[in-house]
């Protein structure tokens, strides 16, 4: 198979593996299905899933990190890891979201669906992680797109 199968197949071997987590409660700092996970919980539990480790250690972070001054940390992170994407929206895509405008980038989601149905699975405070229409909302906020590399 060609690397864009490859592509192709981790991106639906990574939504087949979120949708396992469906229902999870939310816990910061947690990245167990079933058990507690937080936005990047649920992207590192993908993750392990697809290569069988963490790629990094993972140091604490508090619920208001991305207030504190601390720069783009996520998006750094995933640029180190994942694959940056510039071209139209694909299903398994991981989505960085800027929720506030000149603030960093501090939520995580993948892409379920794509068209007039976009939708995408994430965990964010107070839900379960559930899959949520990506609607303008959300879509406004997107401030990068990535892939898993491809296995």
């Amino acid at each position: 198979m060609g690397e864009t199968d490859a592509t192709v197949r981790t991106a639906l071997r990574a939504v087949s593996e979120a949708r396992l987590w469906l229902g999870t409660p939310y816990v910061h700092q947690a990245s167990c299905a079933g058990a507690g996970a937080d936005c990047l919980g649920l992207i590192r539990g993908i993750w392990r899933k697809l290569y069988g480790a963490e790629p990094c250690a993972l140091p604490a972070y508090s619920a208001d990190w991305a207030e504190a001054g601390a720069g783009e940390v996520l998006q750094e992170a995933a640029f180190t890891w994942l694959i940056a994407k510039e071209t139209a929206p694909a299903i398994g895509d991981v989505l960085l979201f800027r929720m506030r405008d000149g603030g960093a980038a501090k939520h995580l989601g993948l892409q379920s669906a794509t068209g007039r149905d976009a939708r995408f699975i994430h965990a964010f405070s107070g839900h379960a992680v559930s899959e949520s229409a990506l609607t303008f909302p959300w879509a406004r906020r997107i401030a990068a797109r990535f892939s898993f590399p491809p296995i």
